[in-house]
């Protein structure tokens, strides 16, 4: 791409809009996690910059996000005792996405299915509406998360301090009602900052503001925690990095569909762990790929991963010389423009679809959505997507049974004069089972009780593989049962059109081991010559043919 005045233009009023919107959604993330507002600014200074120099999208705005605050905040009260402690998380969550990158895996992780990331963006949401409840009504932030926030609120309501109420209502108020053509000169959020600030600078005093701000560079935080911390830190750190991961890869599906461009996901991992990296080296919240951002970014003009690195310049230049300016600000203030930034992240097109959902479907984005608000993020990913995976094991069983084709061959059509004249040509003495498709575990167990009958009825069974493009372990297995079973039967197996990635996973599990040497043909009518011949020396033999 041609970099010219025009994109430098766009790239320069990108990342000056983007920067004045993440200064108010930086500090209230910070102060969401538990780190404090500064933390949050050395966040989308570091995630912001690192994640556009060496990410793969090229428009994408990084930095502190719901999710991501909400996880720090878990980190921070269970997984941690003390400062460096979940610093070392935040660290450890950065390395790990920069291995998913480097080992390719940004586009696994970009499976997550759908009702999964809906259920727990939805229970983000509903987290951060929820914990902003007490400092809405004046209160502090309770700890135990929303468990927690739900025991004080009955107190917080009795003790309402009325001015923070005021205060945080005019700034949702104004966050709500801002016009979105206004939002490209203005930012809602920085206007609802302004006036929610102002009223409690002007008029209605006496609330808790944020306080002192550290200015200047942030100090590094150096630690080395035991080994058994640091075990037990990896599944935290796994699932930072895999919400991260999540998160900003979707940003960027976003991102590619309003520009047209085409992101690379394992870079985009690459710069993401570094960022986070670099957070939780400086004491910032970690961060991952903001969806709003992003859209702002790209609106305003930004159109390169300058605007990125530009918006977060002029973050770290509103750190160092505009501080003080900042510690008036109403915690009020902040958890209005919180309350706003939870409802835009419930996926409210999905639930408005619950009606015409699957039930499966349903039931597993209800399932993560209350383990994320009600238990922890941790357990619901986890569980989420083990029931994900569990519906659509469902539904490839039902997809697999139904490209199982297992017939009787008749003797007239298959084996043309054979038989002799007390034979009944309309026997079947040899059966047909024909694979199409992909096999795997979700219809071994089923395939068995299918098919095994049907084997014991005839004299051969032949196997045709002529359609079958995939079949994982289990399945192979299956086919070594059900080999195992026709020979318990006395049933002469053939097999047909076998090849390709098939051919060598029943190979390497040695499924082929108890098959007859002779007995397996390129082709059916290989195959038909094989069972012809199979059938007419068991007739020589016993004089009974065995009917279906």
């Amino acid at each position: 791409m041609k970099y010219d005045l025009d994109t430098l233009r766009g790239d320069l009023f990108g990342g000056l809009t983007s920067a004045v919107v993440a200064l108010p959604v930086s500090l209230a993330f910070g102060v969401a996690s538990g780190l404090g507002a500064a933390a949050g600014l050395y966040g989308a200074i570091a995630v912001g910059f690192f994640a556009a120099i060496f990410g793969g999208t090229r428009s994408q705005i990084s930095g502190p996000t719901a999710p991501m605050a909400v996880a720090m905040a878990v980190i921070i009260t269970s997984h941690s005792s003390n400062l460096t402690e979940a610093l070392t998380v935040v660290m450890m969550g950065g390395l790990l996405q920069v291995l998913l990158g480097v080992l390719r895996f940004g586009r696994f992780v970009a499976y997550t299915p759908h009702v999964v990331v809906s259920g727990f963006m939805s229970g983000i949401g509903v987290i951060v509406m929820l914990i902003q409840t007490l400092p809405f009504l004046g209160a502090s932030t309770a700890l135990g998360g929303p468990i927690g926030t739900l025991r004080a609120l009955p107190d917080a309501l009795a003790n309402a301090n009325i001015n923070a109420f005021a205060i945080a209502l005019a700034t949702l108020l104004v966050g709500v009602l801002w016009p979105r053509r206004w939002t490209r000169f203005m930012p809602g959020p920085l206007v609802a900052l302004i006036v929610g600030t102002l009223l409690g600078v002007l008029a209605l005093r006496d609330v808790p503001v944020i306080g002192p701000v550290p200015t200047g560079l942030p100090q590094l935080h150096l630690g080395l925690p035991s080994i058994g911390f640091l075990v037990s830190a990896i599944q935290p750190a796994l699932i930072l990095a895999l919400l991260g991961s999540v998160d900003s890869l979707l940003t960027s599906l976003v991102a590619d569909s309003m520009t047209g461009t085409r992101h690379n996901a394992d870079r985009e991992l690459i710069g993401q762990g570094i960022g986070n990296m670099v957070a939780g080296l400086f004491g910032g919240v970690p961060g991952a790929g903001a969806t709003m951002g992003t859209v702002i970014n790209i609106r305003a003009g930004g159109t390169t991963q300058i605007s990125g690195a530009l918006r977060a310049v002029v973050v770290l230049a509103l750190l160092l010389g505009l501080g003080r300016y900042v510690e008036p600000i109403p915690h009020a203030v902040l958890a209005g423009i919180l309350m706003k930034v939870g409802w835009d992240i419930v996926d409210w097109r999905m639930l408005a679809r619950v009606h015409r959902m699957r039930r499966e479907h349903l039931f597993v984005m209800l399932l993560t959505l209350g383990l994320t608000v009600f238990v922890d993020l941790v357990t619901a990913v986890a569980i989420g997507l083990i029931a994900a995976g569990m519906a659509h094991a469902r539904q490839l069983e039902r997809m697999e049974l139904d490209s199982v084709v297992s017939v009787p061959l008749l003797d007239m059509a298959f084996l043309p004069g054979e038989g002799g004249g007390e034979s009944d040509p309309f026997s079947a003495r040899v059966g047909l089972v024909a694979l199409r498709g992909s096999f795997t575990v979700a219809s071994s167990h089923k395939l068995v009780g299918v098919i095994s009958e049907d084997i014991k009825d005839h004299e051969v069974v032949i196997f045709d593989f002529s359609d079958a493009t995939y079949i994982d372990d289990s399945a192979a297995m299956l086919i070594h049962q059900l080999i195992e079973v026709a020979t318990n039967a006395h049933t002469e197996v053939v097999i047909a059109n076998l090849s390709g990635a098939v051919a060598e996973t029943l190979d390497a599990l040695g499924v082929l081991g108890e098959v007859a040497e002779g007995r397996i043909a390129a082709s059916r009518e290989a195959a038909r010559h094989i069972a012809y011949r199979l059938v007419t020396e068991r007739a020589a033999a016993d004089g009974t043919p065995k009917r279906s």
